[in-house]
């Protein structure tokens, strides 16, 4: 039992960190956030809140300029200023605006944020357990690659949840009779909306799969779908 005690303690650690970054993060949102109030944005939402059979989506506006959608851990769904601001130049439409927040409600429908509590403590046990054994065989070399070997699973476990978001956002938008066009098109404008140009990093060391990938995984299952 002696033995298993600092992963016990590593796992209630996780858990604490995460539910403090939770209400962290609820605290920020509640504070720098407003309900969207765009009337065409709002018309785009209430076509997906029809296809869900929901008298309507409550999409809220938080403040910060990056370009980003996010589902809180309480389910709410956010769309940055940034995004409003590209959408308000003309940079992205509406249709796209839409996919992002069906790609949102597909990480609260899917329970990603609940699951990545259960990930977040697992992965913090799993870099202490092996930190503790790799720095007996490698000093000063185990805690990096303890650190590494739980960055690789964290990406992997996040990218899967973005294609299953996808997915979700695909079946929603055709449903809504907004087909998967917009969801590709804003796909491929994100890294240059977003500032981030191209990226040397691989793709199994990135959180989001990369974007060629995701576009192809949309297209796979569009097919499958209507084949069926």
């Amino acid at each position: 039992m002696l033995k298993l005690t600092p992963i016990l303690i590593a796992l209630l650690y996780g858990l604490a960190v995460y539910h403090f970054s939770a209400w962290r993060t609820r605290r920020e949102l509640d504070q720098r956030s407003t309900e969207l109030a765009e009337p065409r944005l709002k018309a785009v939402c209430d076509r997906l809140a029809r296809a869900l059979d929901l008298p309507r989506i409550k999409v809220h506006v938080y403040e910060i300029a990056p370009v980003n959608g996010l589902a809180a851990p309480d389910g709410r769904i956010f769309l940055t200023r940034g995004f409003l601001d590209r959408y308000a130049r003309g940079e992205v439409t509406a249709e796209e605006i839409a996919s992002v927040v069906a790609h949102e409600l597909g990480h609260v429908a899917l329970g990603h944020a609940r699951r990545r509590m259960v990930d977040f403590s697992a992965q913090n046990a799993l870099r202490t357990a092996l930190a503790a054994v790799l720095s007996r065989l490698i000093p000063g070399l185990g805690g990096l690659i303890a650190s590494g070997l739980a960055r690789l699973v964290s990406a992997r476990l996040s990218r899967g949840d973005e294609y299953e978001a996808d997915a979700y956002a695909s079946a929603l938008m055709l449903k809504a009779g907004l087909g998967t066009g917009p969801q590709k098109s804003l796909l491929s404008k994100l890294e240059k909306l977003a500032g981030a140009g191209g990226s040397a990093t691989p793709a199994w060391l990135l959180s989001h799969p990369k974007t060629a990938q995701r576009i192809a995984a949309i297209d796979a299952n569009e097919a499958k779908w209507l084949n069926a």
